[in-house]
């Protein structure tokens, strides 16, 4: 790892363990995570791969995931022709995005499932039933805790 990691190469490694694990991504993307999150100035792909000491094609990978996953930004620096990366100043706001995305998706799913079901025994329709139902709350819950979170971040 480079001096961009520095005395942060176990706090890093932590990351790559505790979030890869926890948000079901490869290690590699939580080290990434950590070295973006606790740097102080936006990181090239090129920097990445050295402070990872991984290819380019990885931090590609990874850089892709975490933008996706909404805590990572990617831009172009004025009077650069290079992107950047860097933790994104609402990253937890944009995690909670995601995970509401990802939970609407599976709704939509457990509602065309279920209409799907209506001529599938009973306890099938059930478990539709039950797919649905908790999906629907999750939904609904995951709504409230971003609102929540979103004014309790409010500047």
């Amino acid at each position: 790892m480079s001096s961009l990691a520095g005395d942060l190469s176990p706090l890093i490694d932590d990351f790559g363990l505790r979030i890869g694990r926890a948000m079901g991504w490869p290690p590699m993307a939580g080290r990434a995570a950590g070295v973006l999150m606790l740097s102080s100035a936006p990181l090239s792909t090129a920097e990445l791969q050295s402070a990872l000491d991984a290819s380019k094609g990885s931090v590609s990978e990874m850089t892709r995931l975490l933008v996706d996953s909404g805590t990572v930004r990617r831009f172009k620096e004025p009077g650069s022709r290079q992107y950047v990366y860097e933790w994104r100043h609402d990253a937890w706001i944009g995690c909670l995005r995601h995970m509401l995305g990802q939970t609407r998706e599976l709704l939509t799913l457990a509602e065309h499932a279920r209409a799907r079901g209506d001529e599938l025994p009973e306890p099938q329709r059930g478990r539709l039933r039950e797919m649905h139902e908790y999906y629907t709350f999750m939904v609904r819950q995951m709504e409230e805790i971003l609102q929540e979170y979103t004014t309790l971040k409010s500047p």
